[in-house]
C-alpha cells in the first residue's frame, strides 16, 4: 500500500466533474505519480468542507457516519482504495474498535470524506498506482488556492437540481 495525501481538487474542464488528485505522501511536487480520482459534486463539496475545515450548523452525511462512528467507540484506522477496474475504483474504510478490526466497502470519495474527518492516513493499492496513476509532470501545474477558489465558485453558483438524476 502506498501512503497518499490529496493533492489538489479541481474541477475537470472537459466533463465539469470533480477530480481529486492523490500524491504518494513520500513524492516532492513535480515528480512521481499522480492518482486522478473523478467523484461526484455532493461528495467534492463534502471533501472540500473538511478541507477547509468549515462547520456546518447541522451535521452533513459524512459528519453524521463519523459521529457515529465515534459513539460506537471505534476508530477510522485508515481508507484503502484497493482496485480500480474498468474505471471504477472501490475503496474500504479499516475501523478499529476494542476488540477487533473491521473493513467495510466504501467508494473512495466517501471514504475520503470520511478519513478527512477522522484525520485518518489514506492509502492506495500498488498495484491501482501501477494501473491509474499519472506521472506528476503530466498534470499542469496547478495554483491550489486558484483552483479552490474556482470550486468554491462554482458550488456556490450550482443548481440543486444539478443533482438529481
Amino acid at each position: 500500500m502506498v501512503h497518499v495525501r490529496i493533492a489538489s481538487l479541481a474541477l475537470d474542464p472537459r466533463s465539469n466533474q470533480p477530480v481529486i488528485i492523490l500524491k504518494p505522501v513520500d513524492e516532492e511536487p513535480g515528480t512521481g505519480r499522480l492518482l486522478p480520482i473523478w467523484i461526484g459534486h455532493p461528495e467534492a463539496t463534502a471533501i472540500l468542507l473538511a478541507i477547509e475545515g468549515v462547520e456546518t450548523p447541522r451535521p452533513m452525511t459524512h459528519d453524521l457516519l463519523y459521529n457515529v462512528i465515534g459513539a460506537l467507540d471505534t476508530l477510522v484506522e485508515r481508507i484503502e482504495i484497493t482496485r480500480v477496474e474498468e474505471g471504477t475504483f472501490f475503496a474500504a474504510v479499516v475501523l478499529r474498535g476494542e476488540e477487533r478490526t473491521r473493513i467495510v466497502d466504501a467508494r473512495p470519495s466517501d471514504s475520503i470524506a470520511l478519513a478527512l474527518r477522522a484525520s485518518a492516513p489514506i492509502f492506495v493499492a500498488e498495484d491501482v498506482m501501477d494501473d491509474a496513476a499519472v506521472p506528476d509532470e503530466s498534470v499542469e501545474a496547478v495554483d491550489e488556492e486558484a483552483e479552490l477558489a474556482a470550486f468554491r465558485d462554482f458550488l456556490e453558483n450550482v443548481d440543486p437540481e444539478d443533482f438529481q438524476g
